[in-house]
């Protein structure tokens, strides 16, 4: 029985190949040039608004459109990749994704961005769950852990380093640059997938067996539902007509969209994969990561502009050292994965990160970009600690057949939480710095010894400043000292929604726990 043993141990597992690892590596290209393309315009959206002569209100469609055009494509390449064949459907969408980036450039007012970036996130989405079912399919299980943590590079460097880059670009080069550098790395990827992927006929009759009642009403109810979270907090939410409106339309649509894919024959979108218990939990836990990856690199950037003033290099400066420790971390994941049980990982890193955001729950005016060094770089170690194992966990019961629709599913759903998640923490943003501003409010009144003081002092300040007329400075140090809470009160809001990304982790973390563990190199088809 001992030799019988021996000689299993000793059969060689097979491995990939050049051939596959250059395939997996230039789809890894394309899914970190989609996902950079999310965040690259947030730290330069006051100079492309600019550029092209729109308001701050209106700007804000520079990145919904591509984030409405990524979410809405994801869940459908899997559908389209069988119909006109894997390779052509991803070498298609690796040109037309630079053509329509560098198209961004030339665009001289509002509605012509939004098209083009809207046809850009169309593109890009295809390429991320893309390179996530080649991890799947053309790897063996004993490789996949390390194919899944170059992909995580992808879903966690890309967002920390995308304001880096643009702010960068933008302070020396102009706003424009920042949509041409696709062009090269899109340029290598089209080449090597080309020369690498195997060719395979196309199944036009798929067209006719399409889900397309699931496709219609799931690109509307998700349009609907990404404008609702980009545009309701400055609306007003549900003070708002239009706001009202789109609301229902999600709704309706989404629920459709929900009942057709229950009961077709042959879903668009394998919503049934969430019944099994690793891929429920796992992608569940996917969401509450999107909530707190992408509201991380939101919040910390307003913080910086609109309390220190900072420029969009100088916030990319102290992005950086999110993303950049994750380049030396995030290959180390996989040799851990082979010794500790990857749900441990997953828990260590999510609680890591979690840390990091309750490291910033005490800012004060004296928090700039030293101060969150420390922060961001024990936020590095724990998102390095975080996608790979809960991929892992998430895929390993799931079918190599079944690899394309729980890619498409996993990735959606956490870019999905990720817009739900800037969406909440700017409404709660707003509203605790109104909490905020009305108690210290309360407090900062003329019938306190304090405040008659510091007023006194910032009237003979003015006065001494070039102020002759004792009325106008006293009324200057009214509005000096009311700005002063004001930035207070907004501080104590930054406090705030940090702590609750903080909560929304330590609940991911729990959760990720009540999964099973799964065999060793786990992945699609292991079980």
């Amino acid at each position: 029985m001992s030799s019988i043993a021996a000689t299993a141990v000793a059969i060689p597992q097979p491995r990939a190949g050049t051939k596959e690892w250059i395939a997996v590596l230039a789809g890894m290209i394309g899914a970190f040039m989609a996902i950079l393309n999310i965040q690259i315009t947030n730290a330069s959206l006051l100079d492309i608004e600019g550029g092209i002569g729109t308001g701050v209100d209106n700007g804000a469609w520079i990145s919904t459109s591509y984030l409405i055009g990524e979410i809405v494509v994801i869940p459908l390449t899997a559908y389209f990749s069988n119909v006109f064949s894997f390779r052509r459907y991803i070498l298609v969408n690796s040109i037309l994704f630079p053509i329509f980036s560098i198209a961004c450039a030339f665009a001289h007012d509002l509605g012509t961005m939004i098209v083009l970036r809207g046809l850009q996130g169309f593109a890009g989405g295809v390429l991320i769950p893309m390179a996530f079912t080649m991890v799947l399919t053309k790897l063996p299980k004993a490789q996949q852990p390390l194919g899944l943590a170059i992909f995580a590079l992808s879903v966690t460097f890309a967002p920390a380093i995308g304001p880096t880059i643009g702010g960068y670009l933008t302070e020396n080069y102009g706003w424009q640059t920042i949509f041409f550098i696709n062009a090269l790395p899109s340029a290598v990827m089209a080449v090597a997938l080309a020369l690498t992927l195997e060719k395979q006929p196309m199944q036009l009759r798929l067209l006719r067996e399409g889900d397309w009642a699931g496709i219609v009403t799931m690109a509307i109810g998700l349009s609907a539902l990404q404008t609702v979270l980009e545009e309701g907090n400055k609306d007003d939410w549900f003070s708002s007509p239009f706001i009202v409106k789109l609301s229902i339309v999600a709704f309706v649509f989404l629920v459709a969209f929900i009942w057709i894919e229950l009961t077709v024959k042959k879903p668009l979108v394998k919503l049934r994969l969430l019944t099994q218990r690793n891929f429920g939990i796992g992608v569940g836990v996917n969401v509450l990561i999107g909530v707190a990856l992408f509201g991380s690199v939101y919040i910390l950037p307003q913080y910086l502009g609109q309390v220190q003033r900072y420029n969009a290099e100088q916030i990319g400066n102290v992005l950086a050292w999110t993303g950049l420790p994750q380049l030396l971390l995030i290959p180390l994941v996989p040799m851990m994965m082979k010794r500790f049980d990857v749900r441990y990982i997953g828990f260590l890193g999510i609680s890591i990160f979690a840390i990091s955001c309750f490291m910033n729950i005490t800012l004060s005016f004296d928090n700039a970009g030293d101060q969150f060094w420390i922060p961001n770089i024990v936020r590095a170690i724990g998102q390095a600690l975080v996608i790979t194992p809960i991929t892992a966990i998430t895929t390993a019961g799931i079918a190599p057949v079944d690899a394309a629709a729980a890619s498409g599913l996993t990735n959606m759903l956490r870019n999905l939480g990720g817009a739900v998640g800037t969406a909440s923490l700017g409404t709660i943003l707003t509203k605790r710095e109104q909490f905020h501003s009305n108690i210290i409010g309360q407090s900062v009144t003329l019938s306190r010894d304090e405040v008659r003081d510091r007023l006194n002092q910032m009237t003979g300040y003015f006065m001494s400043h070039g102020i002759s007329d004792h009325a106008v400075a006293a009324q200057k140090a009214v509005v000096a000292l009311g700005q002063v809470v004001k930035r207070q009160a907004l501080i104590m809001g930054f406090s705030d929604t940090f702590a609750v990304i903080g909560v929304v982790l330590a609940i991911a973390a729990v959760a990720l726990l009540f999964t099973q563990r799964p065999s060793a190199g786990g992945g699609a088809g292991a079980h």
